[in-house]
């Protein structure tokens, strides 16, 4: 499924982290609140400086946004459009750069938007844009875009195994291994049982305080 017929997939590019959370949000956004999108420039800034579902925390200013705006509409992955009230907004390209459906864009975005996760963690967050009904409709999206080489395994085979996108530059990618590495010992110390019920209350605070991030864009959307 794509959702811009008619145009040539651009080759896929490693990104900055601020283009890597700009196209995160304008696909999460197009999915979760589609009222008000496509977005302009300062809902964008607030997408990507929200408090729930991102890691690391960014503190991105128009300046910032713009120039990431900028590199991925120079890679085909984001188009500018004139707005209502002639105020100038942006749409991803994600599905014809990256040749994703429904699925495969969800897991993609998460992944983008808050870096390296578990199966478990990717089904929890990604299910609130696209129904993703067990564990194994997870694996059968990660197969599919690992097939495309835009997703990798980080950790072996086992619980707790961890994945991320592949559009990192390589000095990041560096960094990133050796980050993991540091969690997984982290993780390795404490029992399942108490996992399990840590994972089910962040998912709970995710969800409550993503929707008050949503509706603070909203005003700050209205108040523009």
């Amino acid at each position: 499924m794509s959702e811009n017929d008619g145009e040539d997939a651009k080759p896929v590019v490693p990104l900055s982290a601020s283009a890597r959370r700009v196209l995160g949000v304008l696909v999460e956004k197009a999915k979760t609140t589609p009222d008000n999108y496509p977005m302009s420039a300062a809902a964008i800034i607030s997408g990507c400086n929200q408090k729930s579902n991102r890691s690391p925390q960014m503190q991105l200013d128009e300046d910032d946004v713009l120039l990431a705006l900028d590199e991925l509409r120079g890679v085909g992955a984001a188009r500018e459009i004139q707005g209502s009230g002639r105020v100038t907004k942006y749409r991803h390209a994600a599905y014809d750069w990256l040749d994703l459906d429904n699925p495969q864009a969800a897991v993609l975005t998460e992944l983008l938007l808050r870096g390296p996760q578990t199966i478990g963690e990717i089904r929890t967050r990604a299910s609130r844009m696209c129904s993703l009904p067990d564990l194994d409709s997870v694996k059968t999206v990660l197969k599919s875009l690992a097939d495309k080489d835009l997703v990798e395994a980080l950790t072996p085979p086992g619980r707790g195994q961890t994945f991320a996108h592949k559009l990192y530059p390589p000095e990041e990618r560096q960094y990133l291994e050796a980050r993991v590495e540091k969690q997984a010992a982290k993780s390795a110390a404490i029992p399942d049982t108490s996992k399990d019920v840590i994972d089910q209350l962040i998912a709970r605070l995710d969800a409550v305080t993503e929707r008050i991030d949503d509706l603070e864009a909203r005003l700050k959307e209205l108040e523009s």
